[in-house]
Formats: structure tokens, C-alpha cells, sequence
């Protein structure tokens, strides 16, 4: 996958990541967040800003996903029945001055019963924008709990990438890749996933030395690790699962083989 849409990926990653610190900065005091999705409008977040400021008497802050346009609306201090009262009158007023387009609003209040994390945040926007209904929605516990996991993949070969972005895209997983050991371990400290899928013939470093630094890495949880690699060897197989690897599995390899190994890895 060429390096341009990578990055692309990681400057949309960024503006959840971003949410999150907001939210988490302020942690015990409450705080209102409106996702809203109405396409067609280059005035959209001017028309967000005005009607909230007037309605609420506060400064509002809004943040942009560039690659869907969905808005995302910090409510400071505001109940969940205060923020479903602003996206009312929100609402209305985009109805009077949007009338050919078609807003569509989540809700949630933070600190609640789910954690802010970028892929909570990032499905409350998805959950927005391909909304079939017209109706304020109110993003409940249940849907977190179905967050996808998060798993990078790495290996310099392109075929393989895209087969594997494919197959675990089918099976719920959002998916990053990286080319090289060292673009991969850039990308678990920006990223956190929660799995990392690698060969071991990698560009620059790899092997052994590569699952090592990816368990020495400074973050939260450190990603449970997959090898997916044309490497036969029994003393190599042997010496990375005494390196902590969660499973290793030869190319070429069967792709229901390869979802039931990583399924098991996320239970």
C-alpha cells in the first residue's frame, strides 16, 4: 500500500486520539458529545457554532474528521438530557436553513458507562454517518462492547497486504499497515493495536530483534503478536514463542485457519 494512504489513515486516527485527550484531560467533569453528519455544506461547522453558542451561551468546540466530514461537538457540563435538548434545537435550526439536506445526530455523555477511546469515538462517527434514520440516537453501552479490534499488519509484501486487509475487513477488524519493521513500530505507539500480524523477513529490522522492541514499546497494552511468515525452522518457531509470540503460523496458510487463530487470540 503505497505511504500516502497510510498516512492518510493515521491523520484520520488523529483527530479521535485528539477527542479523547480533550475528554480524559478533563475527566470528572461531564461533558456532552454530539456527532452530527449532514454532507452538502461548506458553512456546516460556522452554522453548528452560531446556533449552539446562541442556544447554550458558551464557547463550543468543534473538531472535523476531514475524510467523512462528520462533526464531532464537545458539550462541557452538559447532561445527557441537556445535550439531546441542544441537538433539538440544533436540528430544527438546520432544518430551517438546510432544507434539502438531511442531519443525522449521536449522542453520549462522558464520563459514562464506556470509556472515551479513539475507536469508541470513531464508531459513534461511523455509527452517524451510516445511520438510515433521521432520528437523534443515543449511543448506548451495548454498541461499545462491540468495538472492533485493531490489528497492523506487516509485511513488504503488497499481495499478501491487501489480501489480509481484505479478509480481517470481512471479519469486523479495523486494519493499518506497514511495510517495514520500523514504519510498524512507529505505527503501534500512534496507533495501540491491540494485535500485531508480521512476517519475520522484514526490511531493516526483523526476527526476533523486531518482536522484542514491539514488546518494549512505551505503551498502555502491549499488542498480542501473530507471525505469519514463510519460516519453517523449528528452532525459530520454538525461540518466538519463548519471546512471547501468541501463535505462529506458516505460509502458505489457510484463511479459515488464519480467522480462527486470530479469533482466538482477541477471546
Amino acid at each position: 500500500m503505497p505511504e500516502s494512504v497510510t498516512l492518510e489513515r493515521e491523520q484520520q486516527e488523529g483527530m479521535y486520539h485528539n477527542l479523547e485527550e480533550r475528554l480524559k484531560k478533563n475527566s470528572r467533569e461531564r461533558c456532552g458529545v454530539m456527532f452530527l453528519y449532514c454532507p452538502g455544506s461548506p458553512q456546516l461547522e460556522n452554522l453548528v457554532r452560531e446556533c449552539l453558542r446562541q442556544e447554550s451561551g458558551t464557547e463550543i468546540e468543534v473538531l472535523k474528521d476531514a475524510s467523512t466530514s462528520t462533526l464531532a461537538i464537545l458539550l462541557p457540563e452538559m447532561t445527557l438530557d441537556q445535550a439531546h435538548y441542544q441537538a433539538l434545537l440544533l436540528k430544527r435550526h438546520l432544518e430551517e436553513t438546510l432544507p434539502d439536506e438531511e442531519a443525522k445526530i449521536t449522542l453520549a455523555v462522558f464520563p459514562g458507562q464506556v470509556d472515551p477511546t479513539p475507536g469508541v469515538l470513531k464508531q459513534m462517527a461511523e455509527s452517524t454517518r451510516l445511520s438510515a434514520s433521521s432520528d437523534i440516537h443515543i449511543f448506548t453501552k451495548e454498541e461499545a462492547a462491540s468495538e472492533p479490534g485493531r490489528i497492523l499488519i506487516v509485511d513488504n509484501d503488497d499481495t499478501i497486504r491487501e489480501f489480509l486487509r481484505i479478509r480481517l475487513k470481512m471479519q469486523g477488524y479495523e486494519t493499518l499497515e506497514a511495510l517495514d519493521g520500523t514504519s510498524a513500530l512507529e505505527l503501534i505507539e500512534k496507533w495501540e493495536p491491540d494485535l500485531v500480524l508480521t512476517e519475520l523477513n522484514l526490511y531493516g529490522i526483523d526476527g526476533l530483534p523486531f518482536i522484542n522492541q514491539i514488546q518494549r514499546l512505551p505503551v498502555e497494552n502491549t499488542p498480542k503478536i501473530v507471525v505469519l511468515t514463510e519460516q519453517r525452522v523449528e528452532r525459530t518457531i520454538s525461540q518466538c514463542f519463548q519471546h512471547g509470540v501468541d501463535d505462529y503460523i506458516t505460509k502458505p496458510f489457510s484463511p479459515v485457519e488464519l480467522d480462527a487463530r486470530i479469533h482466538r487470540c482477541f477471546q
